[in-house]
């Protein structure tokens, strides 16, 4: 009798401490997928603001400027729920501003431009890699989170189901060939 409580009561805490440990787990998971949001924040605001910069320095022709100031603009402004769209809409119109390699070359021309499509190259290079971290993250919690151990214990507790960043973020094609 005595050996049988000894036995039920290791195997609760073996799985109390297994419980305990995937808790962790998906608490470290949520922590990581809030740090890559940040750092994804980071480097979208970094890009729509060099972008927004480039559009009222004067290098561009006004109906480029507009464009690309407007789409900056509405990323910049954006509620969370419309942010893919308007950061799709902000990569729709880097393309369509950049799409030859005369325009990239006129910024490079212009007094600081070479300076100013450095830091846009480079802002909308970091801005896929920052938006393939935060997915990474947001797909790890999914698949744990899917577990029925983690759903039969609650072990997410009020924890929101994490959602992925999808948009538009393929660059340029003549400014990130040029500076590569």
């Amino acid at each position: 009798m005595t050996a049988t409580l000894i036995w039920i009561l290791v195997a609760l805490v073996v799985i109390g401490l297994y419980l305990s440990w995937t808790a962790g787990r998906l608490d470290r998971l949520h922590a990581r997928i809030d740090a890559t949001r940040a750092g994804l924040d980071a480097q979208l605001l970094r890009r729509a603001s060099v972008a927004q910069e480039l559009a009222t320095s004067g290098v561009l022709d006004p109906a480029a400027s507009i464009v690309l100031y407007e789409a900056a603009h509405a990323a910049r402004q954006s509620v969370e729920e419309q942010r893919e769209v308007a950061e799709s809409e902000l990569s729709q119109a880097l393309r369509a501003v950049f799409a030859e390699t005369q325009q990239v070359q006129a910024v490079r021309e212009a007094p600081g431009g070479e300076e100013a499509a450095r830091e846009l190259t480079e802002a909308i290079r970091r801005v896929p890699m920052a938006r393939r971290f935060h997915n990474d993250a947001v797909r790890a919690a999914r698949a744990l989170r899917r577990h029925r151990k983690v759903r039969w214990f609650r072990l997410a507790g009020h924890a929101p189901f994490p959602m992925a960043f999808e948009m538009d973020d393929e660059p340029p094609a003549a400014l990130v060939d040029r500076a590569a």
